[in-house]
Parts: structure tokens; sequence; C-alpha cells
């Protein structure tokens, strides 16, 4: 098939799934077309069957703000055309949805189109009053609609009042790229041998409450002898850096930035803190799982349904650093109990979410648009 894919080309998870479905696709011999504002950050340069097609935006001084989803809308027609596309794959509803939309009419409705919600599509701009009718109609007129967890389409309905059929297709990792395979030399940069690392990855948003992690950290760090490594970049970081500093931890917390490719470091750490006030499905913990490091995260959103509490990782309520503090320490200081945890956590992320049982779930979606079953 020949599939166009838009998403928002940056660090956050929509992005991240956006651009492993396309590499994942691609590897299956299918030609994947990109068309966004940017290349998306983690699609490796000159990748076979994978091509990329920029969105310009002219800056007209009648307008305030360029109008993106109008451009959006005519390039996607544009190479739709040209390159014979089957269907566009979109990742989050404003605007990538009404944008194909608008790119389909232009095409007098020969592009079919899915949508694929990843979470604050819904649960924050899609609520907002001023956003709330064009989402809606744009979950209404997309052939195809999936959504990454059962959490979250439930909150599609809710919020939106929708009972059009929406697919549940969760995230998924490649679990040949993300392994319990380490290299040592790769774990010196961070961690002694004598030491625990612990790790957090995110954009550092507020809704990822990094602060949260720290103080966490903190509490582990006065019991154990551990490091935290930070990997990602956001607003909340200098607030994060300034915490730790406070806390007396900033010599045992490392704050990396924004990584392309982090399967490496996940791979040398032990444990995932994740304190997020919302996950529709929670990436970063599934990618640390597959890698054999448990997750301490938020008893939110989609969470429950990646992470099994008690079971390959624990689950704390919202806001309650000194309990994940605990649940980390119960894990990381007996060595029998975390080889039960990682063990499980590795087979969690292969049983349930490999790569090789969730693309062939959107392959078959595909398949029913494109001949209008949806």
């Amino acid at each position: 098939m020949k599939i166009g894919i838009t998403c928002y080309p940056t660090y956050g998870g929509s992005g991240i799934v956006a651009s492993e479905i396309g590499m994942e696709l691609a590897a299956r011999g299918h030609e994947v077309h990109f068309i966004t504002y940017a290349n998306p950050i983690r699609l490796p340069d000159n990748l076979a069957g994978v091509f990329y097609h920029e969105v310009e935006v002219s800056n007209y001084p009648l307008f305030q703000y360029p109008p993106y989803s109008l451009a959006l809308a005519s390039r996607m027609a544009e190479v739709a055309e040209n390159e014979s596309l089957d269907l566009l794959h979109v990742h989050y509803a404003i605007p990538h949805s009404v944008s194909a939309m608008l790119a389909s009419q232009i095409l007098n409705g020969r592009l079919p189109f899915i949508t694929t919600l990843h979470g604050t599509d819904v649960t924050l701009v899609g609520a907002d009053p001023s956003y709330l009718p064009i989402t809606r109609l744009a979950i209404e007129q997309s052939p195809g609609v999936s959504c990454v967890s059962e959490h979250l389409r439930r909150e599609t309905q809710r919020v939106f009042g929708v009972t059009r059929a929406i697919d549940v297709i969760p995230n998924f990792v490649n679990c040949e790229l993300y392994s319990t395979e380490s290299d040592p030399a790769v774990r010196a940069r961070y961690a002694n041998a004598d030491e625990k690392l612990l790790v957090h990855l995110s954009n550092f948003r507020p809704v990822k409450r990094v602060l949260d992690c720290v103080r966490a950290f903190a509490k582990i760090a006065m019991r154990l002898p551990s490091r935290l490594l930070m990997i990602g970049d956001g607003p909340d970081r200098a607030a994060a850096e300034k915490l730790a500093r406070e806390l007396g931890v900033d010599e045992l917390t490392i704050f990396v930035g924004k990584q392309q490719r982090v399967a490496s470091l996940l791979a040398v750490s032990d444990l995932l803190l994740l304190p997020s006030e919302m996950e529709s499905f929670g990436l970063a913990a599934l990618e640390a799982m597959a890698c054999g490091s448990p997750a301490v995260a938020t008893n939110v959103g989609g969470l429950p349904g990646v992470v099994n509490d008690g079971h390959d990782g624990r689950l704390v309520a919202l806001g309650d650093t000194a309990a994940m503090a605990d649940a980390a320490l119960e894990i990381l200081t007996d060595p029998e109990t975390y080889g039960r945890y990682s063990r499980a956590a590795r087979e969690t992320a292969v049983s349930r979410f490999n790569s090789e049982a969730v693309i062939p779930l959107y392959l078959a979606a595909y398949e029913r648009v494109c001949r209008g079953e949806d």
C-alpha cells in the first residue's frame, strides 16, 4: 500500500508513535509518505520506502497566525494525487483530521483517511468549548477512527457524545530494538556499579509532573545508592533542575535533554518513574518495560492497561511521592523481587504490545477503510 502519514513531528507521544508506524510499515514493504512541517524527530534519514513532504506556510500580513491547517490540506491533496496514495493516516484530531477531511473533499472523496486519537486532542484541546464542535465533526466524518487505549475510547465517547465505531489499537514497541541487552559502557557513564539507575522519559510538560519525579527520587536516594537519568526537555526542566539542587540530589540527577534514540538508555536503567497527571496510554512505560525496566507510575488514564500493579510494575496515587519512592524501593532492594518484576515487564511488552502483533491491526483497519467498510 501507499500510505500518507501526518503527525506533529516532535518528541510527543503521538509523533513518536506515528514515526514508529511509518518505519514498521516500510520494513514490511509498504510505501510511506510523511506530510508534515518538519521531518519527524525519530525518523532516520534515507530510510528505504519512506518519503518526506514538507508543508510550507506563507506568512501573509493579512493573517495574524499562519493558516497551517489549510496549507496542510492542500499539501495532503497534492501528495495524494501525485503519489497515488491509497489513504492517509493522521495522528491527532486538531488540526490533522480536519485537514484530511478537506483534502478528501478537494479530491472529491477519493482519499480515505484514518484518524488516531492520542489523548490531549480529546482530553484537553478537544474539550475546550472553542474546539469541541470542529473536533466532533472531524471524528464523525473520519472514515476510520482509532484510540490508543480503552480509557481514551470511553473519554472520546463521553466528551463528544459520539456513537460511531472506534477501534482500540494500542501503542506498541519493537521488542528487537527495545531489549534487555545493555552496554556496560553506556551504563558506566551515568551510574557506578553499586548504584541503581532510575530513569524518567517525557516532554517535561506540566502534565508529566517532573517535579514529583525529583521529589520521589530524593526520598529513594536517602535509602539506596542511586542516580536519576532525566531524558527529555520542555517547560519544566529548569524547575526540576532547581528542585534537585534544593533537595540536595543535583549531583545524582543527570539531565541529558532530548534523545533521538532512547532504547540504549532504557536498557541500562533499573526502573522508570512516571508520575504523570494523565497518560492516555503510557508509551514511556512500555518502552522501559520492553527493556526489562519495571515502571512505577501513577494510577491514571490508560496506565493501568499497560502496567499491572504488583506484577510487572507498581501504580500509586497521583501526587503521592512517598508511595512512589516506597514502591521503587520495594522493587529495587531485593534482587529476587527485582528479577521477577523485570522478567514480567519484558513479558508484558512482548506478549501484548509487540509491533509484530499491533501493526497488523493497523493494516486491517487500512484495508477496511479503503473498502469503505468503516
